[in-house]
């Protein structure tokens, strides 16, 4: 079951709405102020996570009423909104994939948290992805095979998610790499373009953050 998770940041709703469509999700996800993304991209909830400091109070009852399931958090508490709704969403019984539209928004702390967590879903083998207008960002662990016509924007870049990433190999890149070694503290892998119509990433050894840009 394709699940999303629509988070409040920064996504325009025109390109959002485009990515729902081809998406065809099983399952929502809102989350805190991202119930008013969600009600202006014409979702209907079926769970609702936060501590709601930024949603108003008819609006959660309105859903109550209506028999939406409520994961109701303090705010005082030691997981971001975003982390929280994941986990509830990894624990579904058939989930098989997790967009999160947001997540990023204009707060560089939680965006980098954010980003972090994904690796609660790679580490169960659950594809995620995190997605605003810019960006659509995810972890590997493994070999990828890329259309530059389902890319999200030109650029791709490569950041080692670990403190190593060996062997990276890019074929239909503008700048190739063959059997690179990618480590933390600096940019090679930053900005790289698919020339070809189809292109793979190869790696042996440790994980990438794995970054789809756009102007």
């Amino acid at each position: 079951m394709k699940t999303v998770i629509v988070t409040g940041g920064d996504v325009e709703l025109t390109s959002a709405a485009g990515f729902l469509r081809a998406y065809e999700a099983g399952f929502v996800v809102a989350v805190d102020g991202g119930l008013l993304q969600t009600e202006q991209l014409g979702l209907a909830p079926d769970c609702i996570v936060g501590d709601f400091d930024t949603v108003s109070g008819p609006v959660l009852d309105r859903y109550r009423e209506q028999g939406v399931h409520f994961e109701t958090h303090k705010p005082e508490k030691d997981y971001t909104d975003t982390e929280l709704a994941l986990l509830y969403a990894l624990s579904l019984p058939e989930v098989s994939e997790i967009a999160i539209l947001g997540g990023l928004g204009r707060r560089f702390d939680h965006a980098i948290a954010n980003v972090q967590v994904l690796l609660h879903a790679l580490r169960r083998g659950i594809p995620c992805r995190m997605i605003d207008t810019y960006n659509r960002i995810s972890l590997l662990d493994h070999s990828l095979e890329l259309k530059k016509s389902e890319t999200w924007g030109s650029y791709i870049s490569l950041i080692p998610f670990t403190e190593q990433v060996r062997g990276v190999t890019l074929t239909g890149f503008k700048y190739p790499l063959r059997e690179a070694l990618l480590t933390q503290g600096n940019s090679l892998g930053i900005s790289n373009e698919l020339l070809a119509e189809r292109g793979r990433i190869e790696f042996r050894e440790g994980i990438l953050l794995y970054i789809e840009s756009r102007d």
